[in-house]
Protein backbone atom coordinates (compact mmCIF):
# COMPACT_ATOMS: atom_id res chain seq x y z
CA UNK A 1 0.00 0.00 0.00
CA UNK A 2 1.69 3.16 -0.77
CA UNK A 3 0.35 5.88 1.28
CA UNK A 4 2.25 9.30 2.17
CA UNK A 5 2.03 10.92 5.02
CA UNK A 6 4.53 12.83 7.81
CA UNK A 7 6.25 10.68 10.71
CA UNK A 8 6.28 12.68 13.46
CA UNK A 9 6.53 10.16 15.62
CA UNK A 10 10.46 9.59 14.61
CA UNK A 11 11.14 12.38 16.82
CA UNK A 12 9.54 11.35 19.92
CA UNK A 13 10.34 7.34 19.90
CA UNK A 14 13.18 7.53 22.75
CA UNK A 15 13.83 10.30 26.24
CA UNK A 16 17.10 11.46 24.68
CA UNK A 17 15.33 12.04 21.18
CA UNK A 18 12.85 13.97 22.76
CA UNK A 19 15.13 16.28 24.55
CA UNK A 20 17.68 16.55 21.33
CA UNK A 21 14.44 18.51 19.58
CA UNK A 22 12.45 20.35 22.81
CA UNK A 23 11.84 23.58 21.61
CA UNK A 24 11.53 25.04 25.31
CA UNK A 25 13.67 24.79 28.77
CA UNK A 26 13.07 25.36 32.23
CA UNK A 27 16.24 26.24 34.70
CA UNK A 28 16.37 28.20 37.81
CA UNK A 29 17.76 31.06 35.82
CA UNK A 30 14.07 31.69 35.04
CA UNK A 31 12.56 31.93 38.80
CA UNK A 32 12.14 34.91 40.96
CA UNK A 33 10.93 33.65 44.12
CA UNK A 34 8.70 35.58 46.17
CA UNK A 35 9.35 36.00 49.88
CA UNK A 36 7.32 37.46 53.00
CA UNK A 37 9.07 39.41 54.87
CA UNK A 38 7.19 40.58 58.51
CA UNK A 39 8.14 43.08 61.12
CA UNK A 40 8.84 41.16 64.50
CA UNK A 41 10.41 38.66 65.84
CA UNK A 42 10.56 34.98 65.97
CA UNK A 43 8.17 34.89 62.87
CA UNK A 44 7.54 31.75 60.82
CA UNK A 45 3.85 31.64 60.43
CA UNK A 46 2.68 28.81 57.39
CA UNK A 47 0.35 30.80 55.45
CA UNK A 48 -2.99 28.52 55.65
CA UNK A 49 -4.14 28.86 52.35
CA UNK A 50 -0.50 28.56 50.23
CA UNK A 51 1.05 25.52 52.11
CA UNK A 52 4.64 25.49 52.11
CA UNK A 53 4.56 29.48 51.97
CA UNK A 54 5.45 31.04 55.46
CA UNK A 55 5.67 35.11 56.74
CA UNK A 56 8.91 35.18 57.97
CA UNK A 57 10.49 38.06 60.45
CA UNK A 58 14.27 38.98 59.49
CA UNK A 59 15.52 36.48 62.01
CA UNK A 60 14.16 33.82 59.81
CA UNK A 61 15.07 34.84 56.63
CA UNK A 62 18.63 34.19 56.43
CA UNK A 63 17.36 30.60 56.91
CA UNK A 64 15.06 30.65 54.35
CA UNK A 65 17.53 32.48 51.63
CA UNK A 66 20.18 29.72 52.23
CA UNK A 67 18.07 27.38 51.08
CA UNK A 68 17.25 29.34 47.83
CA UNK A 69 20.54 29.73 47.25
CA UNK A 70 21.88 26.55 47.75
CA UNK A 71 18.88 25.56 44.88
CA UNK A 72 20.47 27.84 42.51
CA UNK A 73 17.86 30.15 42.54
CA UNK A 74 19.31 33.59 42.01
CA UNK A 75 16.10 36.26 42.39
CA UNK A 76 13.74 37.10 45.57
CA UNK A 77 10.97 39.29 45.37
CA UNK A 78 9.88 41.16 48.64
CA UNK A 79 6.70 41.51 50.14
CA UNK A 80 6.31 43.18 53.20
CA UNK A 81 4.18 43.20 56.83
CA UNK A 82 4.23 45.58 58.78
CA UNK A 83 3.51 45.66 62.17
CA UNK A 84 1.21 49.13 61.71
CA UNK A 85 -0.66 50.86 58.62
CA UNK A 86 -2.36 53.73 58.27
CA UNK A 87 -4.13 55.74 55.57
CA UNK A 88 -1.06 56.39 53.30
CA UNK A 89 1.17 53.80 54.18
CA UNK A 90 3.86 55.37 55.72
CA UNK A 91 5.66 51.99 56.68
CA UNK A 92 6.24 51.70 52.77
CA UNK A 93 8.30 54.51 52.08
CA UNK A 94 10.17 54.90 55.50
CA UNK A 95 13.62 54.24 55.14
CA UNK A 96 13.42 51.55 57.78
CA UNK A 97 10.57 49.65 56.56
CA UNK A 98 10.72 45.95 56.38
CA UNK A 99 11.34 45.33 52.92
CA UNK A 100 14.12 47.79 53.52
CA UNK A 101 16.03 45.83 56.11
CA UNK A 102 14.95 42.76 54.25
CA UNK A 103 16.99 44.21 51.32
CA UNK A 104 19.79 45.68 53.22
CA UNK A 105 20.06 41.94 55.17
CA UNK A 106 19.93 39.85 51.85
CA UNK A 107 22.25 42.20 49.72
CA UNK A 108 24.99 42.24 52.63
CA UNK A 109 24.62 38.15 53.66
CA UNK A 110 24.11 37.11 49.43
CA UNK A 111 25.30 40.27 46.97
CA UNK A 112 25.05 38.21 44.25
CA UNK A 113 21.52 37.51 44.66
CA UNK A 114 19.12 39.77 42.79
CA UNK A 115 16.75 41.97 44.88
CA UNK A 116 13.46 42.86 43.41
CA UNK A 117 11.44 45.23 45.70
CA UNK A 118 7.38 45.64 45.18
CA UNK A 119 6.45 48.82 45.12
CA UNK A 120 3.01 49.36 46.07
CA UNK A 121 0.85 50.72 49.16
CA UNK A 122 -1.89 47.89 49.85
CA UNK A 123 0.25 45.96 52.00
CA UNK A 124 0.98 49.32 54.27
CA UNK A 125 -2.64 50.79 54.08
CA UNK A 126 -5.58 50.42 56.51
CA UNK A 127 -8.01 50.23 53.78
CA UNK A 128 -6.09 48.10 52.25
CA UNK A 129 -6.06 49.64 48.37
CA UNK A 130 -2.95 50.65 46.46
CA UNK A 131 -3.03 54.42 46.86
CA UNK A 132 -4.59 57.73 48.49
CA UNK A 133 -8.14 57.27 49.60
CA UNK A 134 -10.41 60.47 49.45
CA UNK A 135 -14.38 60.53 48.98
CA UNK A 136 -13.72 56.54 48.52
CA UNK A 137 -11.79 57.19 45.88
CA UNK A 138 -8.20 56.25 44.71
CA UNK A 139 -6.44 58.73 43.72
CA UNK A 140 -4.24 58.58 40.65
CA UNK A 141 -1.78 61.43 40.91
CA UNK A 142 -1.33 62.23 44.89
CA UNK A 143 -1.08 58.12 45.11
CA UNK A 144 2.50 58.31 42.55
CA UNK A 145 3.92 61.01 45.11
CA UNK A 146 4.17 57.83 47.78
CA UNK A 147 5.03 55.63 45.13
CA UNK A 148 7.69 57.81 44.23
CA UNK A 149 9.22 58.19 47.97
CA UNK A 150 8.93 53.93 48.38
CA UNK A 151 10.78 53.28 45.36
CA UNK A 152 13.60 55.76 46.14
CA UNK A 153 13.50 54.35 49.71
CA UNK A 154 13.88 50.67 48.20
CA UNK A 155 16.78 51.81 45.85
CA UNK A 156 18.37 53.68 49.05
CA UNK A 157 18.23 50.09 50.78
CA UNK A 158 20.29 48.38 48.14
CA UNK A 159 17.30 46.87 45.51
CA UNK A 160 18.54 45.62 42.20
CA UNK A 161 14.92 46.22 40.63
CA UNK A 162 11.84 48.54 41.53
CA UNK A 163 8.57 46.40 40.45
CA UNK A 164 5.71 48.69 40.82
CA UNK A 165 2.65 46.87 41.35
CA UNK A 166 -0.25 49.50 41.71
CA UNK A 167 -1.90 49.98 38.78
CA UNK A 168 -1.62 53.71 38.60
CA UNK A 169 -1.55 55.76 35.49
CA UNK A 170 2.08 56.82 34.77
CA UNK A 171 3.78 54.98 37.49
CA UNK A 172 6.47 53.79 35.39
CA UNK A 173 7.38 57.69 34.11
CA UNK A 174 6.82 59.20 37.92
CA UNK A 175 8.86 56.16 39.25
CA UNK A 176 11.57 56.28 36.42
CA UNK A 177 11.96 60.61 36.85
CA UNK A 178 12.09 59.60 40.83
CA UNK A 179 14.59 57.48 40.96
CA UNK A 180 16.79 59.28 38.09
CA UNK A 181 16.69 62.39 39.98
CA UNK A 182 17.96 61.13 43.36
CA UNK A 183 20.72 59.23 41.66
CA UNK A 184 19.35 55.78 40.90
CA UNK A 185 19.37 55.80 36.81
CA UNK A 186 20.89 52.54 36.98
CA UNK A 187 18.50 50.76 38.50
CA UNK A 188 15.54 49.29 36.48
CA UNK A 189 11.97 49.20 36.66
CA UNK A 190 10.26 45.76 36.52
CA UNK A 191 6.46 46.68 35.44
CA UNK A 192 3.60 44.87 36.62
CA UNK A 193 2.39 46.58 33.20
CA UNK A 194 -0.69 44.13 32.74
CA UNK A 195 -2.62 43.38 36.18
CA UNK A 196 -5.96 42.06 36.15
CA UNK A 197 -8.54 42.45 38.59
CA UNK A 198 -8.36 38.72 39.44
CA UNK A 199 -10.19 36.33 41.88
CA UNK A 200 -6.66 33.97 41.82
CA UNK A 201 -4.67 36.65 43.97
CA UNK A 202 -7.37 35.68 47.35
CA UNK A 203 -4.37 33.78 49.16
CA UNK A 204 -1.90 36.31 48.54
CA UNK A 205 -4.26 38.37 50.71
CA UNK A 206 -4.24 36.43 53.08
CA UNK A 207 -0.50 36.27 53.25
CA UNK A 208 -0.06 39.87 53.40
CA UNK A 209 -3.28 40.90 55.13
CA UNK A 210 -4.28 43.42 52.19
CA UNK A 211 -7.65 42.79 51.15
CA UNK A 212 -9.72 45.79 50.47
CA UNK A 213 -11.65 47.13 53.36
CA UNK A 214 -14.08 48.35 51.60
CA UNK A 215 -14.93 48.12 47.01
CA UNK A 216 -12.53 46.23 45.51
CA UNK A 217 -9.70 47.20 42.52
CA UNK A 218 -11.64 46.97 39.44
CA UNK A 219 -11.51 51.08 38.70
CA UNK A 220 -7.57 50.69 38.51
CA UNK A 221 -6.60 47.22 38.21
CA UNK A 222 -7.96 45.61 34.30
CA UNK A 223 -10.64 43.79 33.42
CA UNK A 224 -10.03 39.98 32.58
CA UNK A 225 -12.49 40.55 29.86
CA UNK A 226 -9.80 42.45 28.15
CA UNK A 227 -6.95 41.57 25.58
CA UNK A 228 -6.35 44.64 23.27
CA UNK A 229 -6.44 47.07 26.64
CA UNK A 230 -3.12 44.71 27.53
CA UNK A 231 -1.27 45.76 24.79
CA UNK A 232 -1.94 50.05 25.40
CA UNK A 233 -1.23 49.25 28.66
CA UNK A 234 2.09 47.70 28.02
CA UNK A 235 2.80 50.08 25.26
CA UNK A 236 2.55 52.94 27.79
CA UNK A 237 5.00 51.26 30.37
CA UNK A 238 7.15 50.97 27.39
CA UNK A 239 7.62 54.44 26.51
CA UNK A 240 7.51 55.55 30.23
CA UNK A 241 10.84 53.78 30.96
CA UNK A 242 10.20 50.08 32.19
CA UNK A 243 12.66 47.30 31.40
CA UNK A 244 11.05 44.71 32.03
CA UNK A 245 7.25 44.03 31.54
CA UNK A 246 4.96 41.58 33.69
CA UNK A 247 1.63 39.69 33.02
CA UNK A 248 -0.24 38.74 35.80
CA UNK A 249 -1.95 36.34 36.62
CA UNK A 250 -0.10 33.44 34.83
CA UNK A 251 -2.46 30.55 33.13
CA UNK A 252 -5.58 32.02 32.30
CA UNK A 253 -3.78 34.45 30.67
CA UNK A 254 -1.08 32.80 28.42
CA UNK A 255 -3.03 34.49 25.33
CA UNK A 256 -1.78 38.06 26.48
CA UNK A 257 1.32 36.96 27.36
CA UNK A 258 1.97 35.89 23.42
CA UNK A 259 0.49 39.03 22.40
CA UNK A 260 3.01 41.14 24.58
CA UNK A 261 5.45 39.03 23.64
CA UNK A 262 5.11 39.49 19.60
CA UNK A 263 4.47 43.06 20.00
CA UNK A 264 6.89 44.43 22.34
CA UNK A 265 10.94 43.53 22.66
CA UNK A 266 11.43 44.21 26.46
CA UNK A 267 12.07 41.00 28.81
CA UNK A 268 8.60 39.67 29.43
CA UNK A 269 8.11 37.92 32.80
CA UNK A 270 4.73 36.07 34.16
CA UNK A 271 2.95 36.01 37.92
CA UNK A 272 2.25 32.66 38.57
CA UNK A 273 -0.05 33.83 41.29
CA UNK A 274 -0.91 32.45 44.76
CA UNK A 275 -4.14 31.54 43.91
CA UNK A 276 -2.69 29.31 40.81
CA UNK A 277 -0.35 27.84 43.24
CA UNK A 278 -2.72 27.07 45.93
CA UNK A 279 -4.74 25.44 44.00
CA UNK A 280 -2.30 22.87 42.22
CA UNK A 281 -1.12 22.13 46.17
CA UNK A 282 -4.42 21.27 47.08
CA UNK A 283 -5.15 18.99 44.67
CA UNK A 284 -1.87 17.24 45.19
CA UNK A 285 -2.08 16.82 48.80
CA UNK A 286 -5.43 15.47 48.38
CA UNK A 287 -3.47 13.23 45.59
CA UNK A 288 -5.98 13.96 42.71
CA UNK A 289 -2.65 15.30 40.58
CA UNK A 290 0.87 14.46 40.11
CA UNK A 291 2.17 17.73 41.44
CA UNK A 292 5.74 17.44 39.66
CA UNK A 293 4.40 16.52 36.27
CA UNK A 294 1.57 19.03 36.92
CA UNK A 295 3.92 22.06 38.14
CA UNK A 296 6.51 21.58 35.50
CA UNK A 297 3.97 21.48 32.49
CA UNK A 298 2.80 24.59 33.98
CA UNK A 299 5.31 26.94 34.01
CA UNK A 300 7.16 25.13 30.63
CA UNK A 301 4.10 26.37 29.06
CA UNK A 302 4.74 29.75 30.43
CA UNK A 303 7.98 29.84 28.23
CA UNK A 304 6.20 28.30 25.48
CA UNK A 305 3.88 30.95 25.77
CA UNK A 306 6.76 33.75 25.69
CA UNK A 307 7.83 34.66 28.81
CA UNK A 308 11.24 35.06 29.60
CA UNK A 309 11.11 34.87 33.25
CA UNK A 310 8.57 33.63 35.78
CA UNK A 311 7.42 34.85 39.29
CA UNK A 312 6.82 31.33 41.23
CA UNK A 313 5.85 30.07 44.51
CA UNK A 314 7.05 27.00 43.12
CA UNK A 315 10.16 28.24 42.33
CA UNK A 316 11.71 26.13 45.07
CA UNK A 317 9.90 22.61 44.69
CA UNK A 318 10.55 22.98 40.88
CA UNK A 319 14.68 23.63 41.54
CA UNK A 320 14.81 20.57 43.59
CA UNK A 321 12.60 18.68 40.51
CA UNK A 322 14.93 20.05 38.04
CA UNK A 323 18.38 19.19 39.20
CA UNK A 324 16.54 15.37 39.47
CA UNK A 325 16.30 15.46 36.21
Amino acid sequence: MDIQFARHRRLRQSPNMRALVRENHLSTNDFIYPIFVAEGHNIKKEISSMPGIYNLSLDHLEEEMNEVVSLGIKSVLLFGIPLEKDECGKQAYHDHGIVQEATRLIKEKYPETIVIADTCLCEYTSHGHCGVIENGQVLNDPSLELLVQTAVSQAKAGADIIAPSNMMDGFVAAIRTGLDEAGFEHIPIMSYAVKYASAFYGPFRDAADSTPQFGDRKAYQMDPANRMEALREAESDLLEGADFLIVKPGMPYLDIVRDVKNNINLPLVIYNVSGEYSMVKAAAQNGWIDEERIVMEMLVGMKRAGCDLIITYHAKDAARWLRNQ
